[in-house]
């Protein structure tokens, strides 16, 4: 998982949440521990302003599956990034597809400006 470039580790809620309105596009998403589940992580899509959430996880064989809108066949990947393929395409039981991957290095980047700006204007 670490190396998935949209994987940004045990972040929490209400950050991943902060991380999507920073970007501001519907579509924009990342992947983050879920807070409530050990193991299973969380595919997080903005849309019109709101969140969604989506459990992603791995089957003792080792394939990488999604809890998707009730009624959608689950389907199961070899790959995460397999997964997050399948995703960027329409009708595949989430809110709408993966658009745009908001990466830990982008938001690396970001802060990193921030903290500059804040910087130069405290000076």
């Amino acid at each position: 998982m670490e190396n998935l470039p949209v994987y940004h580790g045990p972040i929490g809620k209400e950050e991943g949440e902060r991380r999507l309105g920073q970007d501001g596009r519907d579509g924009c998403y990342l992947v983050r521990n879920s807070d409530s589940v050990p193991g299973v992580y969380c595919l997080c899509v903005l849309c019109h302003g709101y969140v969604y959430t989506y459990r992603l996880y791995q089957d003792h064989g080792g394939s990488w599956a999604a809890d998707t809108t009730p009624g959608v066949p689950k389907r199961s990947f070899r790959h995460i990034r397999n997964l997050i393929a399948a995703f960027q395409k329409p009708g595949q039981g989430i809110v709408m597809p993966l658009l745009y991957p908001v990466t830990a290095q982008i938001r690396a980047r970001t802060q990193m400006k921030t903290q500059m700006s804040s910087n130069s204007l405290n000076r």
